[in-house]
């Protein structure tokens, strides 16, 4: 089965509103600093936003000022200019995203925010079940997470200079791939390929050759502007999702080929559930407000992608058991009212527990 199958992309759709619902339930979550700092970063946001604007005001107004000298309306090299510079805007620099990305180098709360929902999950998921008996319900997740170091106090799984370093080489890195890919499409003749064939590239290796081709026939006929649209959202909702996940990863440590096996078995469901806010999060202003959503919305994802961590103590081996997502057939082929149905142990493993809340891991998936 394909990892970037339909099914699974609409499954990482529900989990997105489930789970948000669900976070916007918690009445701790606005109880966070998250929202005081999102203000502030909004008005960086603005500032910052005002300054780029500076530039592109003044070539805007070059461009009038030709206009009077020169028919523009026989020409399309204004234009060109017009819908780089807006390109450059909205869709490369991102700025944004970038200053809520940074928010977790500087401050615990988003970590605290992933951490809290991660305990309004668990509570949700007995109350939910509290007329079931105690021993069939599957083992809880924020118990044994909290007692994981997370290497630092703002809960980034390297220490924080490294962490900047390495997220600003990546956000570089896309910034130039962008822009580079952008300037290319503007050359005569072979422009038009640029865009359908890095489509094609990219999705290649995810949803194979035939349906990759699909996508490389529709750039050639759909505006670049749509194939450019598509290929930022696809790369800022992975970037997304990476940040997401971080909360997790500090406290279970994989190797980085682990890491990237773990992504590669879920990535139609993280693509799923990171594209819906990665449009939101574009939204001006409100977007910095709903990334702590979106962090408090992931907590209910990985209790539904993952198996209950055990203690620090009983970790060895833990990080592999979970990079093969060993239920997803069936977690696929749920219903959206019984989600909850794949995380029930086996019969006899609550022998010899508590009937109170289950601590140790739960079923293991086959």
């Amino acid at each position: 089965m394909s990892n970037f199958e339909p099914n699974a992309v609409i499954r990482g759709f529900q989990l997105t509103v489930v789970g948000t619902v669900r976070a916007l339930r918690n009445p701790e979550l606005f109880k966070y600093d998250h929202f005081r700092q999102a203000a502030l970063a909004i008005a960086v946001g603005v500032i910052i936003h005002l300054i780029i604007q500076i530039p592109i005001i003044g070539v805007k107004l070059l461009v009038w000022i030709a206009s009077w000298f020169s028919d523009l309306d026989r020409s399309s090299w204004d234009e060109s200019i017009m819908n780089g510079l807006n390109f450059l805007n909205n869709s490369v620099l991102q700025v944004p995203f970038l200053l809520m990305t940074l928010m977790r180098y500087v401050t615990p709360t988003l970590d605290e925010i992933f951490m809290e929902s991660l305990k309004w999950v668990d509570s949700t998921y007995v109350q939910k079940h509290k007329a079931d008996d105690p021993k069939s319900l599957r083992a809880m997740y924020y118990p044994h997470l909290a007692m994981y170091s997370t290497k630092g106090a703002t809960g980034v799984s390297k220490p924080i200079p490294e962490a900047m370093i390495l997220f600003l080489r990546r956000y570089g890195r896309k910034f130039g791939t962008l822009l580079g890919l952008y300037m290319i499409s503007l050359l005569p003749v072979v422009g038009r390929f640029v865009m359908p064939a890095a489509s094609f590239y990219t999705f290649q290796s995810s949803v194979g050759t035939t349906p990759a081709a699909v996508i490389f026939g529709t750039g050639l006929v759909l505006p670049k502007r749509f194939i450019v649209r598509f290929l930022h959202t696809y790369f800022a909702s992975r970037s997304l999702m990476r940040e997401l996940l971080e909360p997790y990863f500090c406290r279970i440590h994989f190797t980085p080929e682990q890491k990237r096996r773990w992504f590669m078995d879920r990535q139609g469901v993280l693509f799923g559930f990171a594209f819906a806010f990665t449009v939101v999060l574009k939204a001006p202003y409100i977007g910095v407000l709903m990334y702590g959503v979106a962090q408090a919305s992931t907590a209910y994802l990985i209790t539904k992608i993952t198996d209950p961590p055990p203690s620090p103590a009983e970790s060895e081996g833990f990080a592999e058991s979970q990079v093969t997502w060993k239920n997803k057939h069936d977690f696929l082929r749920l219903s959206l009212d019984n989600l909850d149905k794949l995380n029930l142990p086996v019969q006899n493993e609550g022998e010899g527990q508590e009937a109170k809340i289950p601590q140790s891991p739960g079923r293991k998936f086959s």
